[in-house]
């Protein structure tokens, strides 16, 4: 690779599409990575507290899943399987099944779709329509499920949907808990809609909902309201669909996001660190009952990534085998919940969001949030923005950085806003 920055930039700026996003903000070239530390082609090191958005919920390059993986690649195991029968599969599944269904009551079957989320919240609304007979799911403000077209239709951010450059169907937008204001109960609105028949709203095929809205801005659902929409999709016949491909894996707290609030989804969609390695690989839980599709009704070439099921056995056996590492995420969700109220002291009108190790400050606005993660970049904290207007800046960290890396990132991140804030406060003076 040439070493000259000009040159380097230059490729990107020629021939790379204008689709590009995240490496807008991040003005060099990444060429190592190891834990929570990415290095660029100068040698400058960066704490990572972006994670490919949470695909690496377990670091860049994990020692044991790579000696697995390299391991498994020296001895010729198959790179690519479609859905034939494999060991790594059923490795995989066997680890899957004692270390994190087992042991949550949860019967429900696993179906590998294309490596994508967009494809597991796809196939999980086709599975609520041919399960029902109906056509309608019901999604809420500010959830993001994908953009391919049918999870678009899902998703509520409108410069997404505007991409679609069609009409977008099959799908009715209620308001997220704590939309309308914490004095309103949306649940309420959603019981009255579904109950009357002369609402306008079509009986559901499904109920789609994140318990932490990523993309959204981390808005947290109570787990009242969750129990209270699963009980409303239970009551009217609906399919209980979560989407944890951001917020599961550990990125809450606990393996699920919606452990510990009373309720059993009927469909899950997980994708991102389900791999543990960054591998792409997306799943779909279903319940028995609701597994309905024929043979390849739901398709696609890469559906289960085999060098994907080597890393994410040896993430589940390492990670999820005991709560040890829990007991760990939950000492660290208050490390990153204490910094980051330390940032909202410093903007007016800030307020903490997200739960567990999903977290972030809304700041108010979207320029004043890419400044401060700018600033941040600058002093070397890989950090990015979420919400309808990029206003909130958002922590996630991999859940295996040291206590010491995530003080010293969000120290860094303080000292950013400092800065920000100081420049602002002296061109207003």
């Amino acid at each position: 690779m040439p070493k000259d920055m000009t040159a380097i930039s230059d490729i990107f700026e020629r021939r790379e599409s204008e689709a590009r996003s995240y490496c807008r903000g991040f003005n060099t070239v990444f060429t190592k990575a190891s834990g929570s530390m990415l290095t660029d082609h100068k040698g400058r090191s960066y704490i990572d507290f972006l994670a490919g958005c949470s695909s690496l919920n377990y670091g860049h390059n994990d020692p044991d899943m790579k000696t697995a993986l390299v391991d498994h690649i020296m001895n010729d195991g198959l790179a690519h399987g479609l859905d034939l029968h494999t060991d790594t599969k059923a490795d995989f599944l066997t680890a899957f099944e004692t270390h994190i269904l087992e042991p949550r009551g949860m019967d429900h079957r696993l179906m590998f779709v294309g490596p994508t989320g967009a494809n597991a919240v796809e196939a999980a609304m086709k599975i609520a329509r041919k399960a029902t007979g109906r056509t309608n799911i019901i999604a809420f403000t500010n959830g993001f499920h994908g953009v391919t077209h049918g999870a678009l239709a899902a998703t509520g951010n409108g410069y997404h949907r505007g991409g679609a450059g069609t009409s977008l169907n099959g799908v009715t937008r209620m308001p997220y808990d704590g939309y309308l204001g914490a004095e309103f109960d949306t649940a309420d609105l959603l019981e009255t809609m579904l109950d009357d028949a002369s609402s306008g709203v079509d009986a559901p095929a499904a109920i789609l909902l994140e318990t932490v809205q990523g993309e959204g801005g981390l808005n947290a659902a109570r787990p009242e309201w969750v129990k209270r929409v699963a009980d409303l999709a239970k009551k009217h016949g609906a399919l209980l669909i979560v989407d944890d491909i951001q917020a599961g894996c550990g990125r809450t707290g606990r393996f699920f996001s919606f452990e510990e609030m009373g309720i059993k989804p009927d469909v899950i969609t997980m994708a991102k660190s389900v791999s543990g390695f960054g591998l792409p690989m997306a799943l779909v839980l279903v319940r028995p009952e609701y597994d309905i599709f024929g043979p390849a009704e739901h398709n696609g070439t890469f559906r289960g990534n085999t060098h994907a099921f080597v890393t994410a056995r040896v993430a589940i056996e390492k990670f999820w085998k005991t709560d040890d590492f829990q007991k760990e995420l939950a000492i660290k969700a208050d490390l990153i919940a204490e910094g980051l109220a330390g940032l909202a002291l410093l903007i007016p009108g800030a307020t903490l969001k997200g739960r567990g190790l999903m977290r972030g400050v809304d700041v108010g606005s979207g320029e004043l949030a890419s400044e401060i993660c700018a600033r941040a970049f600058q002093k070397g904290l890989v950090i990015e923005t979420s919400g309808p207007n990029d206003e909130v800046v958002k922590v996630l960290a991999a859940l295996t950085t040291p206590e010491a890396t995530l003080a010293k990132g969000l120290n860094i991140l303080l000292d950013a806003a400092r800065d920000v804030v100081e420049t602002e406060t002296k061109a207003a003076g």
